[in-house]
């Protein structure tokens, strides 16, 4: 009994779902709402490209405005703040094989690559072995020497 109840339960959603869906394609209203919903949130403008289209007819091309950097921290402390700000969500915790701040042991193999590598790295990002470091950490509004100051504040905080 519970099986035919069942299957009179499940023709009657599909009866139900393929009437609703004549109704609302049959309603341009309705179609423009779903367009509405479903479209992207961002559009993804890429520098030394054509990204005319992605103006909207509704909305005036706007100038180009440079990309402002996030602000440096303090001269001496900027190490430790862009750490604080930055780099503690992965190397605080040993995400994706980050080395944690303070732990020699594992610091060891990257110090004796040298701070040049050690630079570069953390700017332009790295794939090892032992894990994945995005370029900058992922925040690249840093300044490339503020990143540097992190990295000379980890290493020293680690040797």
């Amino acid at each position: 009994m519970l099986v035919v109840v069942a299957l009179l339960l499940i023709g009657l959603a599909r009866f139900v779902g393929k009437k609703q869906y004549a109704v609302t394609q049959a309603d341009p209203a309705v179609e423009a709402a779903i367009a509405e919903r479903i479209a992207p949130v961002a559009k993804l403008a890429i520098a030394g490209e054509d990204n005319s289209a992605l103006v909207t007819p509704d909305q005036p091309a706007e100038p180009e405005q440079p990309v402002q950097q996030a602000a440096a921290p303090a001269e001496g402390t900027a190490g430790k703040e862009t750490y604080n700000m930055a780099c503690v969500a992965c190397h605080g915790a040993g995400i994706a094989g980050a080395p944690k701040y303070g732990d020699a042991a594992v610091w060891a193999p990257r110090i004796a690559k040298g701070m040049d590598t050690l630079h570069k790295h953390a700017i332009e990002g790295f794939h090892g072995d032992a894990g994945f470091m995005p370029a900058k950490g992922g925040r690249v509004d840093l300044s490339d020497q503020v990143v540097m100051d992190a990295v000379d504040y980890m290493v020293a905080g680690s040797k």
